[in-house]
């Protein structure tokens, strides 16, 4: 995500401790694990991207600010780690991938019936024992700041990705939506809640489209669970700002009612974050369908 004016689910927790669900859960038999992350360029994290991998088998990964056109897509050096992936990209900004430990079918890209030049949204259904999942991927819009022709584009945007939500929701109700949101929801997801409110990121109106996909019947993973104060899933590059946990948590997944009872986990990978040239965000990943007493 490119920052402008604004010096980004929890902390990831020790891989085996154990998070009491705020909801109440009936485990699947094979759990999964569904993760996304803002690379800001592919070609630059894709060491990195595959060293996750290596230490981290998620099931799906999905990937936004790829940086890339398709044709540079590095399809090649995926399915040889063990993933299949859909892309859809464009030269220098946005760009957005899933990778799949299983094929994906039925893709879409970007919202249908809003015109938009960039490669913003990908969609694609998964199929897994307990059924098809459809995953839904978005580098939402920044908006640079309230008051611009970008925050109006952000709001028109937020407005056409609620419909496309909801129409997806007809067609699959076991549906994830995951992506760098560029909405911090609540003031706890944000390291200075106060000297940053109604800036980009914290304004009633980007919180609101939150809370309206939401209230299609969708759950944000990492509240289903008790985290730790100043959990955050972006920290800028400048002014030390991962150092001094300066950050904010806009990279989020959402469940729909259906797979809310299945989900057990949901955490932020601080790790990748301190590699050399890191992102300036971390991967979020939630867990379906793993006993809590594993």
């Amino acid at each position: 995500m490119r920052r402008h004016s604004v010096s980004e689910c929890a902390i990831r927790a020790p891989k085996r401790v154990l998070m009491r669900p705020i909801f109440g859960h009936s485990p699947h038999k094979t759990p999964m694990k569904f993760a996304t992350w803002n690379v800001n360029s592919l070609s630059v994290r894709l060491p990195q991207v595959l060293a996750w991998l290596t230490a981290n088998p998620v099931d799906a990964l999905c990937l936004q600010e790829l940086k890339l056109t398709d044709d540079k897509f590095p399809h090649a050096a995926l399915q040889e780690a063990g993933y299949h992936a859909v892309a859809f990209g464009q030269k220098t900004y946005n760009g957005v991938a899933i990778l799949s430990r299983q094929p994906l079918r039925d893709v879409v890209r970007n919202i249908p019936g809003f015109a938009d030049e960039q490669a913003r949204v990908i969609a694609a259904t998964l199929d897994t024992p307990e059924g098809p999942v459809r995953l839904l991927n978005g580098y939402f819009v920044n908006g640079q700041e309230p008051g611009s022709e970008k925050f109006a584009y952000k709001m028109r945007w937020l407005q056409a990705l609620q419909d496309m939500v909801r129409a997806e929701m007809a067609l699959h109700p076991r549906l994830v939506l995951v992506g760098d949101f560029n909405v911090a929801p609540e003031d706890r997801d944000s390291y200075d809640p106060d000297g940053l409110r109604e800036t980009i990121h914290h304004t009633t109106e980007e919180r609101n489209h939150f809370q309206a996909l939401l209230a299609l019947g969708l759950t944000d993973a990492f509240r289903m669970f008790e985290q730790p104060e100043k959990s955050f899933s972006w920290w800028d590059y400048r002014m030390l700002g991962f150092q001094k946990n300066r950050g904010l948590r806009i990279d989020h997944i959402l469940v729909s009612e259906a797979l809310r009872p299945t989900v057990t986990a949901c955490v932020v990978d601080r790790a990748p974050r301190k590699n050399p040239q890191p992102s300036d965000h971390t991967p979020v990943v939630v867990t379906l369908g793993e006993s809590p007493s594993e």
